[in-house]
């Protein structure tokens, strides 16, 4: 057992110096929208959203949902289901029903109006008295989806009182609960995180290796990454339940899910054990001439094109910067470099708008490291040969000067080659004090005090 946790953690710190690969493709998530489902379901006193609140949650986040229609009463289902493609499938929707099938709140294959009827005359009543205090909202009417060769997946949320929120994914279906198919994560995940979490799991096989029935890894990835999204986004998803998702080679589909909300007052990245992607970091700048680039803090996706800024940069630029003649960067002092905690630590890039992470080219960078306390951090800065003079390098520096103020950190400070004039002009223009180091006659200690 030793053996095994020991080969385990040795996996783990493998997998954490790995470059994640680039998002397939980008997704849109309406954070507002889901924000408004939820706070009208606090509002009304709820825990839990109904089948349709949380299926117009999941379409806000890009997720794919067999379209729902409401209905506020079995006549009003009938007409619901004359307007879509006959069969259909009933559910009941009720905030205090967690498991439709345990009150016989779910029937399928309805071929006409008379049985969307029936059946739902019949569920109401069943309902009714198998849990007499729930609250009965109505009903959603969805088309019949018949797929052949499908797997069934699930995925979702659960909070915890040490860790905070962890994603979860593994075998779906009525059979979730005996089968034990599951792994877990710590959100938020890339790309990498979300493809080790499914290559935990023993469905994982059979997903990878059935020829007969292909399907699309990556897709899975890219949904659980939208989960992360949503677990970024909303403080008040405390668990979340997508069950059953079908897989195929046509893509996924989520037929079901349950999300438990509560009042928080919270930012919602304070309950994550790991610190977030700081998206609101991100700014736009335009040169004179027209030219647009992209300011954000560095992803562990962009160590390919740091290691190409360097291998790019004249010998002499990299030596300034290193203190050391480096021709070009490992993977691992690149992945250092890229895979930050940005609770302590921060590198600001620039790089073209518009573009995945890890495809554009990076121009420039800016990075600040905090001392434990959080009272001093210091700078480091490389632009690229090729955009000097165009006022990247100021750019940058007012940048992460800016940001050091924000975290409340006293002091920014460098070490500058005394040969480094270009450098030691801008340490200048910004009113930094320029000190000799008693050590190092060929290196200048560069400070400014922030308060």
């Amino acid at each position: 057992e030793a053996f095994m946790r020991l080969a385990q953690y040795r996996r783990n710190q493998e997998l954490l110096m790995e470059t994640p690969p680039s998002v397939p493709e980008e997704f849109t998530a309406d954070a507002e929208t889901a924000r408004r489902i939820i706070q009208i379901a606090l509002t009304a006193g709820r825990r839990r959203l109904n089948a349709y609140e949380a299926s117009q949650v999941l379409s806000a986040y890009e997720i794919p949902v067999v379209p729902l229609q409401f209905a506020s009463t079995p006549e009003a289902a009938t007409d619901v289901a004359l307007e879509l493609e006959m069969p259909v499938a009933l559910k009941i929707l009720s905030p205090d029903i967690a498991n439709k099938s345990d009150v016989g709140g779910v029937t399928f294959n309805l071929k006409n109006p008379l049985e969307v009827l029936m059946a739902a005359t019949e569920m109401l009543n069943r309902v009714r008295d198998l849990a007499p205090e729930a609250v009965i909202d109505g009903f959603a009417v969805q088309p019949m989806h018949y797929r052949h060769n499908i797997y069934e997946l699930m995925m979702g949320v659960r909070t915890g009182k040490r860790f905070g929120p962890v994603i979860f994914f593994g075998q779906g279906g009525t059979e979730a609960g005996v089968i034990d198919d599951v792994a877990y994560a710590l959100p938020p995940l890339n790309m990498q995180l979300a493809r080790d979490l499914i290559w935990r799991t023993r469905l994982y096989r059979r997903l990878s290796t059935n020829r007969a029935r292909p399907v699309d890894l990556d897709a899975i990835a890219l949904t659980l990454l939208k989960v992360s999204q949503m677990v970024v986004d909303l403080a008040e998803v405390v668990e979340m339940d997508i069950n059953p998702i079908w897989l195929s080679s046509n893509g996924l589909l989520a037929l079901d899910a349950n999300v438990v909300i509560e009042r928080s007052t919270e930012s919602p990245t304070k309950r994550l054990a790991i610190l977030p992607y700081p998206k609101q970091m991100e700014r736009r700048y335009t040169l004179p001439d027209g030219r647009s680039f992209l300011m954000r803090p560095i992803l562990p996706e962009d160590e390919p094109e740091l290691r190409n800024l360097v291998k790019r940069m004249p010998a002499e630029d990299v030596r300034m910067r290193f203190f050391q003649p480096i021709h070009e960067l490992s993977h691992e002092m690149a992945a250092r470099l890229t895979q930050l905690d940005y609770e302590r630590e921060m590198a600001i890039i620039v790089t073209d708008p518009d573009v995945i992470p890890g495809k554009g080219t990076i121009w420039g960078v800016v990075r600040c490291n905090a001392d434990p306390d959080m009272e001093r951090a210091e700078y480091a800065i490389l632009v690229d040969r090729a955009m000097v003079g165009i006022g990247l390098g100021p750019m940058l520096m007012r940048y992460i000067i800016e940001y050091a103020k924000r975290q409340g950190i006293k002091e920014i400070y460098g070490e500058v080659l005394r040969e480094n004039e270009s450098m030691l002009r801008l340490n200048r223009a910004l009113d930094f004090k320029i000190e000799a180091t008693p050590d190092d006659p060929g290196v200048l200690h560069v400070k400014l005090p922030l308060i």
